[in-house]
């Protein structure tokens, strides 16, 4: 189901967490769970779950814009009237100079723009702290910035944020699955939340359990899940009403390579099949893998964007990586530096502790010179790599130092209090079992 998250500041008692309904009176309704040993143990809302042991068939009630009862199609007519912008005619999610600062003055976005066309799948790159999670947050209807504009399949985010809600999935990278339930009843209550009238639902179960290769263990209860097909199971949800758009935030993080593998499988189906996708990763190979168009955000900015090949070919000649013996003091950082820039061929070096990386315009040939040139001033290799461009080395070229998840601004500092954050989601929406973050990644 979507998924949206609220922080515990707004409102919301340990241990609850809320999950948005698709409104159709301009206000979002509201569905709590009630959590109990990390799992749903009763869901109450306008659709109420009833849960006997594992959770079991959900009835929903629609209502009208004008308050009376209705049924799926009313609800389904109400929402294909929206209100669609002329900025995101040509772009299925657009961005433009988005800042948010948090309380305390923590600066999480400075002017960000981005636009996603149709169809495209989009690779949000960068480390914690860098932007990726605030973007999300404000894409997703659960936070605003302090200026700019977004829409997302062609609506305002912040004019009609109930709307968007209905149009996008969002796979949290936290699970929001019930693990008492069967993959076939989470699947059920995620329909009925999203108003998926009868006649429609079990066929639509039917179809994501077989399109993800978990028909077998449909009535397993998801506590006996592997990792990977956990992860399965919350794309099915975020999937389960059909939306135009999917967030997927970091959606390998922790599965093996077989299962990852699996995962950028069906990834690169959902694409095929034309839906627009936003993936944050911190797999550089995975969105090398699976994304059209990447870009690479640090300090709240998008420092570069493009095809992964695009970017890639911007760089000329190979990389070379080189580990030192020891960590060189800073004169002999400049050292380095200068012998290496005398070296034809070489351009682009940068030291970082033991490692050294450079371009180089005439692959292995070069590295008896640059060896050589090092030798010279008594500066010891202990080895030595050649590659083709790779998306961590246009990182490195545009950031100034390698990828890694923990190397943004403020990587180090910790957690952003709840004191300073100031990231109450629209409409009070929120999102089941999911943990806000706790900073400004």
């Amino acid at each position: 189901m979507t998924a949206h998250p609220a922080p515990e500041s707004a409102g919301q008692p340990p241990g609850i967490a809320t999950t948005l309904l698709p409104g159709t009176s301009g206000t979002a309704k509201r569905t709590t769970a009630t959590k109990t040993a990390g799992t749903a143990a009763a869901t109450t809302a306008t659709a109420t779950a009833t849960a006997t042991g594992t959770a079991t068939a959900a009835a929903a009630t629609l209502t009208r814009p004008g308050g009376a009862a209705g049924t799926a199609t009313d609800a389904a007519v109400f929402r294909s009237t929206v209100h669609t912008t002329d900025p995101g005619e040509h772009f299925t999610i657009q961005a433009e100079k988005l800042v948010k600062t948090y309380r305390g003055g923590v600066r999480a976005l400075s002017g960000l723009s981005f636009g996603v066309a149709p169809a495209t799948v989009f690779g949000l790159l960068g480390p914690n702290g860098a932007g990726k999670s605030t973007t999300v947050k404000i894409l997703t209807t659960l936070s605003r910035p302090d200026s700019g504009t977004v829409s997302v399949a062609g609506i305002d985010v912040l004019a009609h944020p109930e709307q968007v809600r209905q149009r996008i999935g969002v796979v949290a990278q936290r699970s929001g699955i019930d693990l008492e339930a069967t993959g076939r009843e989470n699947l059920a209550l995620a329909a009925r939340l999203h108003g998926l009238p009868r006649s429609m639902l079990i066929d639509r179960v039917t179809e994501l359990l077989d399109q993800f290769e978990l028909t077998a263990a449909a009535d397993r209860p998801a506590r006996t899940y592997s990792g990977g097909m956990l992860r399965k199971l919350d794309v099915a949800v975020g999937l389960i009403h059909q939306p135009s758009v999917l967030f997927l935030d970091e959606p390998t993080t922790g599965l093996d390579p077989q299962a990852r593998a699996q995962m950028w499988d069906e990834i690169g189906s959902l694409a095929a099949d034309g839906l627009t996708i936003l993936l944050t990763t911190h797999y550089l190979e995975e969105a090398d893998r699976l994304a059209s168009l990447v870009a690479i955000i640090d300090g709240g900015r998008i420092l570069v964007q493009g095809s992964p090949d695009a970017l890639k070919s911007e760089l000329k000649g190979d990389a070379v990586h080189l580990e030192l013996a020891a960590v060189p003091a800073a004169v002999v950082v400049e050292t380095v530096t200068a012998a290496l820039d005398q070296v034809p061929g070489v351009t682009e070096t940068t030291v970082n502790g033991r490692e050294v990386h450079a371009r180089v315009t005439h692959g292995a040939s070069s590295l008896p010179a640059v060896f050589a040139a090092l030798d010279r001033v008594d500066v010891a290799v202990v080895a030595a790599t050649i590659a083709r461009p790779s998306l961590d080395d246009v990182y490195l070229r545009h950031v100034g130092r390698r990828f890694t998840a923990d190397a943004g601004p403020g990587a180090d500092a910790g957690p952003v209090p709840d004191s300073l954050q100031d990231d109450r989601p629209q409409d009070g929406a929120a999102q089941p079992n999911a943990v806000p973050d706790k900073g400004v990644a």
